[in-house]
């Protein structure tokens, strides 16, 4: 006795695999004669039709991910912004030097890269390195 499309409407109605679909011997007569989905719920309900509970595998805790130094995120617009100022200032005031003749061009090459690699704190400290240039 073939009952493969019962099967498969009682997995339609009650939402689960044709595996899980488990005809009860005795009444499958009764089973054969359903047409309906209001059949396949009624034979349900009388325990005709088991549906057989899920096999699954017990799934593991979630680790918790440690952040590495690769993982931290800083904001960069803060910071970008602060590099953008002093960056500024200090090449105005290399130009400013270079114009009045302080420094060289290879010097002024040398402190824009340093500026550049943030070398420099501030005005003051391009200032002290200027003058150690001269001496």
């Amino acid at each position: 006795m073939k009952l493969d499309k019962k099967k498969a409407i009682a997995a339609r109605v009650f939402g689960v695999g044709k595996k899980r679909i488990i005809f009860v011997e005795p009444r499958l007569d009764e089973i054969k004669e359903a047409i309906t989905k209001e059949d396949i719920r009624a034979l349900k309900e009388d325990g005709a039709i088991i549906i057989r509970p899920i096999k699954a595998r017990r799934s593991a805790p979630k680790r918790k991910v440690k952040r590495g130094p690769g993982n931290i995120r800083k904001k960069a617009r803060s910071r970008k912004r602060e590099y953008i100022t002093i960056t500024r200032k200090l090449r105005k005031d290399v130009q400013d030097l270079k114009n009045k003749k302080l420094l060289t061009k290879e010097q002024t090459v040398d402190i824009r890269k340093k500026i550049r690699n943030r070398f420099f704190r501030s005005k003051a400290h391009l200032k002290e390195y200027v003058n150690t240039l001269e001496k």
